[in-house]
């Protein structure tokens, strides 16, 4: 039978639908009374059988929901709403699966959809806009039942002529295609079929224009930089001599034949130390996709060679549409690169970047959504996946400029490990097979790779529909343990995901050699065409390369655990990719000719000033800019936001995102235990981020310098070694078009970070590029993130918050002369704070708000408070300085004593604040967008009360149990009865149970009050 399920929250539980009126009423400025939340299932070809056991187990819980068969809209205001067509939808799928485990014989498949029932009078078509978003839903019809197929199968292009197209109908052809390409590329392609005398298929264009795309091959990084003038700059010197040490290095690499690019400022690091004989402990390979180190690992007393491998990846331009889906599978393709690697992913860490979140919607620029709902959405995302994969997220931070109006920055990092003697890597050879493992093929995804190497304009939001991906993150959880498995993992040759690409790319990198069967290619349903399916991205989808022989070995192990793993592939000897689709050849290229990556741009490079507000400038301290400054958007709690991320699953944690006995200071890295088996380890896995827009606003040289100071600044001061540390970055960009001046900010950023990791010795084993950060005239601010990773011991560690009263404060301040910071100072100070482990009780990092934030901040989580005297500014930007807390003054390079900690409010020379309006400053900027807690309110109360008395049946009941709730200005429901009574201010709600025995009292209320 076919039948339409409708499920909604009871009263207690409908806490989706409270937000929604909450945020309807507040940001579209309504008077909504109500409103209700039903999901509809469409349930097609199940068995009634089947649907009873479903109603109770699959579309409800008895507890919660209300599940029925009928629903009256005739006299409602409603708006109903449903996934477009090809877009995967979890609930509906995962329903779909629960069905099979109800009757492995059932055939039965779900859509799901979403009515949203008003009470009261509402602006229907204001409310629609709102909720809408054109490229992943859309309104469903309520008097329709059926299945959207698509299996409308969209023809391929005939390309007849293209080899004969002049100049100027090669530019009409390559915009009437929306080719990521340029021109000089499709030029090149045109030369390339007239050797082999024959027009191109669409998906030999379509294929080349990925393979190509600045997000697959790096096309902006690996432009030819001609002429590089610096001129009227700041650091104009400074600038010149990292200039010069660069091609001094190039030189002695004997590199000078090799063309000037970005990616070569990036990576020549790297070359120069291993060059010398440093840098033994990364793994090179032609496999990676991930920075990979080997580490010994001690396990129970013994150590064990295993691989370290961290990765961040940005997806800005699918969040910037489409915020949910684009930010899951942001933390899902940083999960898949190192999961390729078949390490066990275990950490994670998610830095985004957002316009003012407070902007009222009529003033959002047309052609976007708001701030607030990419802001919201692409944290709901984020955390899902991660939460659903069992991934803890031990840091989080959103970072607020205006200029991040012009495109979203959603950037996760995260850290894999694995036992070397559990993996191998070898060179496929003639025979071996290609297997797709893990998800089907669906129409999202497609062109994902092109599409966030364009610029984002007015059409985005309804043109780009099928570039975002949508995550399947049990899926790419179930590879996790796949790939664990060391009978697996010994069998993989070679793998990779199936990232911006897909088919074409994923598999096509695997071998010089191939022939790719794309009829094999499973898909989520009928409808897809070669191209798409060549082309289609996904986060959960692997392909590796085995031997014939093991073969079916891997597919048993695959299938036990519940994973479909296929032959799509076979490794040749002649070096050209060929797909094949219904027995006809539709893909037929030179293996040379893909690797060419196209056409090698060139350009001449302008490094100016940018007369962006000087960050450096004085403060006056006072009590009003102390509490503004604890109000800044960049310094303000944001609890409410990380506490969305799960940072405990997994039992690896060893710091907190928020630590002390109020949980209330932030952490300023993530740091985790490496993931053995079995047995105990101290051997810990850190990852810090370094990035302030202000700075790299300002200078772009400079600010770089400071990105990859306070990673490593901050690396250090939670009890790492700096020889240890091992770099990433992520740069950010806007479209650079053939404008000199902005190709200026991206080389004098590289060169920043390349003279701070040429003084240190140190060097960046990856990262990752995002360069089309514009929306018409909107750019990004520069940004280039710096992400430190390192190997460690628990025993060395500290953490952030102060310890207790009486202990003495300080400061290592570096010295920092008109914006430029003076390295070996910074070297000293780092030397110190690692000499000094032992005696440093805490440490905090100084970042925006100057030494005051970060005095504030390590003093709210074991609730002290401290004396001050000193003539420092202390609200003076001093980034990378370290604060220490410390059992006496300590006699050091660089330290400057600040006062000591105390059991009372906050004195700064003569300035007193107390400890309430300080927590209440910084709590209160994003205390209503992201709340710390839910608010109690008196029904539900009543309505615990009642069900408290129906559920128990008390043999000997106590007359009345009164649980007494203390909530304390500025901190988060603190069950303290003896505090409440005796701490002046204390706000305090009684909740009354009756008839409750005293067992039941004891085992029971702890869960009452939560």
């Amino acid at each position: 039978i076919n039948k339409r399920v409708y499920t909604e929250k009871k009263a207690g539980f409908n806490i989706e639908a409270v937000d929604l009126l909450n945020d309807l009423n507040e940001n579209l400025n309504l008077n909504i009374n109500s409103l209700r939340i039903v999901l509809v299932y469409d349930v097609f070809n199940v068995e009634e059988e089947v649907l009873k056991q479903a109603v109770k187990t699959v579309f409800g819980e008895v507890v919660s929901d209300d599940v029925y068969f009928d629903l009256d809209l005739s006299d409602k205001t409603y708006l109903a709403m449903e996934s477009l067509p090809g877009q995967y939808d979890q609930r509906a799928d995962s329903a779909t699966q629960c069905l099979k485990l109800l009757s492995s014989k059932s055939e039965a498949e779900v859509t799901c959809g979403k009515v949203i029932i008003f009470e009261g009078e509402v602006d229907l078509e204001k409310v629609k806009s709102y909720l809408i978003n054109p490229i992943e839903n859309r309104v469903k019809d309520m008097n329709k039942m059926n299945i959207d197929l698509n299996v409308e199968k969209s023809k391929l292009k005939s390309l007849t002529g293209f080899i004969n197209l002049n100049d100027l109908k090669l530019a009409d052809f390559l915009k009437e295609m929306s080719l990521a390409m340029h021109l000089e590329d499709l030029k090149l392609v045109q030369e390339y079929f007239v050797k082999e005398n024959r027009d191109p298929s669409e998906t030999e264009l379509r294929v080349l224009d990925t393979y190509w795309s600045d997000h697959c091959r790096h096309t902006t990084f690996e432009t030819k930089l001609n002429n590089i003038e610096i001129k009227d700059v700041l650091y104009k010197e400074k600038i010149e001599n990292a200039f010069k040490r660069y091609l001094s290095i190039r030189k002695e690499l004997n590199r000078e034949d090799k063309p000037i690019t970005l990616m070569d400022m990036a990576t020549v690091n790297a070359r120069y130390l291993r060059s010398k004989g440093l840098l033994n402990d990364v793994e090179v390979s032609d496999e990676i996709n991930a920075c990979s180190v080997f580490v010994n690992v001690d396990n129970d007393g013994v150590n064990e060679k295993w691989l370290m491998m961290f990765k961040n990846e940005t997806h800005n331009h699918p969040t910037e549409i489409e915020p949910y889906g684009g930010a899951s599978t942001c933390i899902g393709g940083a999960i898949r690169d190192p999961l390729s690697g078949r390490s066990y992913v275990y950490q994670a860490m998610r830095i985004s970047g957002s316009g003012d979140v407070f902007t009222p919607l009529d003033k959002t620029l047309k052609g976007k959504l708001s701030q607030r709902k990419i802001s919201k959405g692409s944290s709901a995302g984020n955390s899902s996946y991660g939460n659903q994969i069992g991934l803890p997220t031990t840091f989080v931070k959103e970072i607020y400029h205006d200029d991040y109006v012009a495109k979203h920055l959603e950037m996760g990092a995260v850290v894999g490990a694995v036992k070397a003697d559990d993996i191998k890597r070898e060179k496929p050879q003639e025979g071996d097979v290609v297997i797709l493992l893990g998800g089907r093929t669906g129409r999202d995804g497609i062109g994902g790779a092109t599409g966030s190497s364009k610029t984002h304009n007015v059409e985005s939001l309804k043109k780009s529909a099928s570039e975002v991906q949508k995550g399947n993150a049990p899926e790419e959880r179930k590879i996790q343990r796949l790939f664990r498995n060391p009978a697996c993992s010994k069998l993989i040759k070679k793998c990779n995901d199936f990232g911006a690409g897909g088919v074409c790319v994923a598999i096509g990198e695997l071998a010089e050699g191939l022939l790719i069967d794309l009829s094999k290619v499973r898909c989520k349903y009928a409808g897809l065409n070669a191209t798409e399916i060549a082309i289609s991205e996904s986060q959960e989808r692997m392909a590796v390369v085995v031997s014939k022989e093991d073969k079916d070995l891997f597919i048993k192990l695959a299938f036990d655990e519940n994973l479909e793993a296929y032959e799509v592939a076979k490794v040749t000897n002649n070096k050209r990719m060929i797909m094949v689709y219904e027995d006809e050849v539709i893909v037929d290229l030179k293996r040379e000719f893909i690797d060419s990556a196209g056409y090698r741009q060139v350009v001449d490079v302008l490094i100016t000033d940018s007369k962006a507000e000087n960050p450096f400038e004085n403060v006056e301290v006072n009590k009003v800019n102390i509490l503004k400054m604890l109000s800044d958007k960049n310094v303000a709690c944001q609890k409410g936001l990380v506490e969305m991320f799960d940072a405990s699953i997994g039992s690896t944690t060893v710091l907190m995102p928020f630590g002390g006995k109020t949980q209330l200071t932030p952490t300023q890295v993530s740091m985790q235990k490496f993931p053995i088996r079995s047995g105990k380890t101290n051997k810990t896995s850190t990852l810090a981020y370094g990035f302030d827009p202000k700075l790299m606003k300002f200078s772009c040289f400079t600010g770089s310098m400071y990105s990859v100071l306070l990673s490593m600044a901050k690396t250090i001061a939670c009890g790492n070694k700096l020889s240890d540390i091992y770099f990433s970055f992520q740069e950010y960009f806007e479209r650079l078009n053939k404008d000199s001046y902005r190709w200026g900010k991206v080389t004098s950023a590289l060169l920043g970070a390349f003279s701070v990791l040429d003084y240190f010795k140190l060097a960046a084993i990856g990262g990752k590029d995002s360069m089309s950060g514009s929306f018409n005239e909107h750019d990004v601010c520069p940004t280039l993130i710096s992400i430190a990773c390192s190997a460690g011991d628990v025993n060395r560690v500290i953490s952030n918050e102060f310890k207790s009263v009486n202990n003495k404060l300080g400061v290592f301040i570096p010295i920092i002369e008109n914006g430029y910071p003076e390295l070996s100072a910074y070297k000293t100070i780092f030397k110190e704070v690692e000499r000094l482990n032992e005696e440093i009780l805490s440490s905090y990092v100084v970042e925006e708000g100057g030494i005051l934030a970060g005095l504030f901040k390590g003093s709210f989580g074991n609730n002290l408070g401290f004396k001050l005297e000193s003539d420092l500014n202390l609200l003076d930007f001093i980034p990378g300085a370290i604060i220490v807390e410390t059992k006496e003054k300590l006699n050091a390079p660089f330290y400057h004593y600040l006062g000591e900690l105390t059991d009372g409010n906050y004195k700064i020379n003569d300035i007193e604040i107390n400890k309430e309006e300080a927590l209440a400053a910084w709590f209160k900027t994003f205390d209503e967008l992201y709340p710390r807690y839910a608010e109690v309110k008196e029904k539900d109360v009543k309505a615990i009360s009642y069900r408290v008395d129906k559920v128990f049946k008390a043999k000997n009941p106590v007359d009345e149990v009164k649980v007494l709730i203390p909530v304390f200005p500025g901190t988060n429901c603190e069950y303290d009865m003896e505090r409440a009574f005796n701490e002046e201010g204390a706000l305090t709600k009684i909740f009354v149970f009756r008839n409750l025995t005293e067992a039941m009292i004891n085992e029971s209320i702890e869960e009452f009050v939560k």
